[in-house]
């Protein structure tokens, strides 16, 4: 074979290369034209309910996308815009999306995983374990435990995790506490599910010694006293209980002092036991009137 049929074959088969490319670009983006997005899966990390509405949350987050998706061509979706479009949602540490060859626009969420929710004023949401505050809503729902009250910069609601989380390991704890409330760092109330008094945790120290004391209240005070004895039981404090009783009258009759009146005084007209009244009053070691002589009535 001579040089120039060598150099010809090879143009030939850089050429024909080149068409087929050409060809197979032309088709695919034909076809990519013709095809077009059928639905939307998704897929949230984990399992449990929560999944089920976070993705029926996900489902309603794009139906409000700008763009269409459902019924659009399949090489008009931009993934990155719609992963940019979920993460505004606040509630996700991560969202992957791309079109798989089926026409499916597939969606994968890794979401933020909240450890308490908090009710402050009107306000209420969720907070994860690095104190990130997540955005409550009906389609984005934990079941996390409930701690309410009122928080600062320097007393965030993060900061009573250790007492929640504390909680939650221990099963009597967990069996017997329904909800937290905060009224300062130092004043943290386990709320008992059964109503009838709140428990003072104090602060988040010395938990193990708070337990022994707390189920020493109910092991051998509380099946004499009753559940509702007391409004609040307090072992906030080292090596000390402090119950307070829910009813505040005194447990003992207080004796009632009710001036004596003299019979003898009793028989005077009204003006003289007002002055002697007056006398005893104006001479403290008087304590009674010298007897006074009466006329006797004519027989």
């Amino acid at each position: 074979m001579t040089p120039v049929v060598k150099k010809i074959l090879k143009w030939s088969i850089l050429i024909l290369l080149l068409c087929y490319v050409a060809g197979i670009t032309v088709w695919s983006r034909m076809e990519a034209d013709r095809h077009v997005i059928k639905g939307v899966t998704i897929r949230i990390d984990g399992n449990g309910l929560s999944d089920t509405i976070t993705a029926r949350g996900i489902t309603a987050s794009l139906m409000k996308y700008p763009a269409k998706i459902v019924g659009a061509p399949a090489n008009t979706i931009n993934t990155l815009a719609i992963e940019k479009f979920l993460m505004k949602q606040n509630n996700f540490e991560d969202v992957r999306c791309f079109v798989s060859s089926n026409g499916y626009l597939n969606v994968g969420i890794t979401p933020m995983i909240p450890e308490i929710r908090v009710f402050e004023g009107n306000r209420s949401y969720y907070v994860n374990k690095a104190g990130k505050h997540i955005e409550s809503k009906a389609s984005f729902y934990a079941d996390v435990p409930i701690v309410s009250g009122k928080f600062s910069k320097t007393f965030r609601p993060e900061m009573i995790l250790p007492v929640v989380r504390y909680v939650n390991s221990d099963p009597d704890l967990k069996n017997l506490v329904g909800m937290f409330e905060v009224r300062g760092p130092n004043d943290i109330l386990l709320i008992p599910k059964v109503a009838g008094h709140v428990i003072n945790f104090g602060d988040t120290t010395r938990l193990d010694e708070k337990r022994r004391a707390l189920l020493t209240v109910y092991e051998k005070i509380i099946p004499y006293k009753g559940w509702e004895e007391y409004d609040t039981i307090s072992v906030k404090f080292r090596g000390q209980i402090v119950a307070t009783r829910r009813d505040k009258a005194p447990r003992f009759p207080i004796e009632v002092y009710e001036e004596e009146i003299d019979p003898e005084e009793s028989t005077l007209p009204t003006d003289s036991v007002r002055d002697v009244q007056q006398q005893v009053a104006g001479n403290p070691n008087k304590t009674r009137p010298e007897s006074q002589s009466h006329p006797q009535p004519n027989t």
